[in-house]
C-alpha cells in the first residue's frame, strides 16, 4: 500500500479483508495520479463546492463520514443483530471511497476549489465507480460509490449504502441548510 495513501487514511486498518483494503487503497492511489489536486490540497479545498465561503476540508468531512458509517453499523449490529447485519468492511471500504471521484471533479485555479473539465460533465460518483471498477473493487462497495449522493435515489440501496448515505448527508445538509 502506497504511504501516502495510507497516511491520508488511517482508516484503512479497519478494514479486515487484505484484498479489499489494497484494492481501496489502490482506488485512492488511482484517483490521486490522475487528479489536479495533492494530497495537501485535500486539507484545504472545501469537501463541497455548494456552501459558499465553507472552511471545513474534504478531508475532515471525509473522515468524519467514515467515522460517522461505521459507528453506526457497529450500533446496528449491536441492537439488531441478525435481523439486519451490516457488512462493517463493506461500509468502511464505501465510506472510504465514496467521494474519492472529487479527485476528478475538483480542479483549482487562480487559488479557488472549482469544477474540473470532468466535473462538469461527470458527476463524482460516476468517476468514483470508474476508479473503484479498475481497481478491482467488488460491485457491493462499487454500489456504495454509486448510491451515496442524490444520484441513489433512484436505485434501491443496501443496508451499507444507507449507513454511508446518511453519514454523508448528516454532515453536509447542516452547512448546506444554515
Amino acid at each position: 500500500m502506497n504511504p501516502e495513501v495510507h497516511a491520508l487514511w488511517p482508516e484503512l486498518d479497519w478494514i479486515q479483508d487484505d484484498q479489499l483494503r489494497e484494492a481501496t487503497a489502490r482506488t485512492w492511489e488511482l484517483a490521486l495520479a490522475r487528479s489536479p489536486l495533492t494530497v495537501e490540497d485535500l486539507d484545504t479545498i472545501p469537501f463541497t463546492l455548494l456552501v459558499p465561503d465553507l472552511k471545513v476540508s474534504f478531508m475532515a468531512h471525509k473522515r468524519c463520514v467514515v467515522h460517522v458509517a461505521r459507528e453506526s453499523a457497529l450500533k446496528m449490529n449491536e441492537f439488531f443483530g441478525d435481523d439486519l447485519p451490516v457488512d462493517l468492511d463493506v461500509t468502511i471500504a464505501g465510506a472510504i471511497l465514496a467521494d474519492v471521484g472529487k479527485l476528478l471533479e475538483y480542479d483549482i485555479r487562480d487559488g479557488k476549489s472549482c469544477k474540473s473539465d470532468m466535473g462538469v460533465y461527470v458527476r463524482h460518483p460516476f468517476s468514483g465507480v470508474g476508479l473503484a471498477m479498475e481497481a478491482g473493487v467488488p460491485a457491493k462497495v462499487c454500489h456504495i460509490i454509486a448510491a451515496h449522493a442524490g444520484e441513489g435515489d433512484m436505485v434501491k440501496r443496501t443496508t451499507e449504502a444507507y449507513v454511508v448515505h446518511h453519514a454523508d448527508f448528516m454532515t453536509f445538509l447542516p452547512f448546506k441548510n444554515r
